[in-house]
């Protein structure tokens, strides 16, 4: 029996793909946004009238950022220091958010293309904190496409 949409809509199952590598251990994304920017067309009709109408601009992509444990893997540390230094022809990567449904199913996958990294952000350090320390990925990309 199929279940409604709305169970298999849960946000907690998902992964990041870049470069064809599973990064692990992703506990957070935010940033998944498609936009573009509105053209405002300001006329006189032949009646006299003022009209304003809005048209579809150029589409712009927003910052997407991946938040995760600390880990040994130096992966994003990496990727960040080689943009960098200007290598920009091996830092621009495709990849892809793939979301899950309850029985480990994709479900959406938003692809990203030409991606890199734009900053990477440790977390706070504090004396006697017992929270998890962790690292903030935002990246940027040239097209966010839903497949």
């Amino acid at each position: 029996m199929a279940l409604p949409d709305l169970d298999t809509s849960v946000g907690h199952s998902f992964g990041l793909k870049i470069d064809g590598v599973m990064i692990k251990q992703i506990q957070e994304v935010s940033g998944l946004k498609m936009e573009q920017d509105v053209i405002e067309l300001k006329q006189n009709m032949a009646d006299g009238k003022y009209v304003v109408k809005k048209l579809p601009g150029r589409p712009k992509e927003g910052e997407i950022t991946f938040t995760r444990g600390l880990t040994a893997d130096s992966s994003f540390e990496k990727w960040i220091k080689d943009s960098q230094f200007g290598k920009m022809n091996d830092v621009r990567k495709g990849g892809a958010v793939i979301v899950y449904d309850f029985e480990g199913n994709p479900l959406k996958r938003y692809k990203l293309t030409n991606a890199w990294p734009k900053s990477l952000e440790i977390g706070s350090l504090k004396a006697g904190d017992t929270s998890v320390l962790t690292e903030k990925l935002v990246l940027t990309a040239e097209r966010l496409e839903v497949e």
